[in-house]
């Protein structure tokens, strides 16, 4: 994982079901191959005790393109004792101006999520 300072892109999980942060999920980061057609993981990550993963990927190794962030909500659920609808959960999302900083929060309940661009 890439250090949490020089990295423009970062998450923030929050189980709104229960109103705490979604501390310990599993996530990956990956980009889009134009020519292939292909998905290639860039990094993977795990939240933090307030639900936030921020090292995600170095400036230098962002650049335009396609991404997305891959949230492992099932196995969040199963290690609280809780079954959900969504076994994962796919945020992709395109950069244009990757010099700016992104910020993709992820709010969820068993049967429901939500993302927005945050800043």
């Amino acid at each position: 994982m890439a250090a949490a300072e020089s990295s423009p892109l970062t998450t923030h999980v929050l189980n709104s079901g229960d109103g705490v942060p979604a501390a310990r999920m599993a996530l990956s980061l990956h980009r889009l191959d134009a020519q292939l057609m292909i998905w290639s993981m860039l990094s993977v990550g795990t939240t933090d005790k307030d639900g936030r993963c921020s090292g995600l990927i170095a400036r230098g190794a962002f650049g335009p393109g396609m991404y997305k962030l891959r949230f492992e909500t099932g196995s969040y659920w199963e290690s609280r004792g809780q079954n959900s609808f969504y076994p994962y959960v796919e945020v992709v999302f395109s950069i244009t101006e990757p010099e700016q900083r992104f910020h993709l929060p992820l709010l969820m309940s068993r049967f429901s999520y939500s993302t927005y661009r945050g800043s």
